[in-house]
């Protein structure tokens, strides 16, 4: 006897999981081409500002697909407070990277900046079709019991 594989995933986190996963690929890709092209125009400098705005913009991000797939079980409130507390916490820690790199010349700036636009729009879109493609359902099905259904 065969069985075929469920058309759906009946864990509550697959989606977010699936999501994380597009994300995560999105952005490797992302980094790789822009780490390409940014080298062509702007040699070595370009490379550091395309792998800088990959990671500050895909960073943050792919950090709050993972707050909220850590936290998808726990009760609301407490839910609601991590996920805010991760995106202060985010906040924070890319101001400070900002504020660490503005005196540096190592890195073009024009390549981090494209770099991490295309990162939050690329991320995010992978993302939410990874989510969006994922089946789900709504109800927890119920087990066949072999009855045809005809009284």
């Amino acid at each position: 006897m065969t069985s075929t594989p469920e058309p759906y995933s009946t864990d509550p986190t697959a989606a977010l999981r699936r999501g994380l996963r597009y994300g995560l690929l999105g952005l490797l890709a992302l980094a790789v081409l822009g780490v390409i092209i940014a080298s062509l125009f702007a040699g070595v400098a370009g490379l550091w500002g395309a792998l800088i705005g990959a990671a500050v913009g895909g960073g943050f991000i792919l950090c709050t697909m993972l707050a909220v797939l850590l936290t998808a079980k726990l009760p609301a409130v407490t839910a609601g407070a991590v996920l805010l507390g991760s995106w202060l916490l985010k906040m924070i820690l890319a101001i400070t990277v900002l504020a660490i790199l503005d005196p540096l010349d190592f890195y073009n700036r024009q390549a981090m900046v494209i770099v991490i636009v295309l990162s939050l729009v690329i991320v995010l879109g992978a993302e939410t079709y990874g989510v969006l493609k994922t089946k789900v359902p709504y109800v927890t099905p119920r087990e066949s019991d072999g009855r045809s259904g005809a009284a």
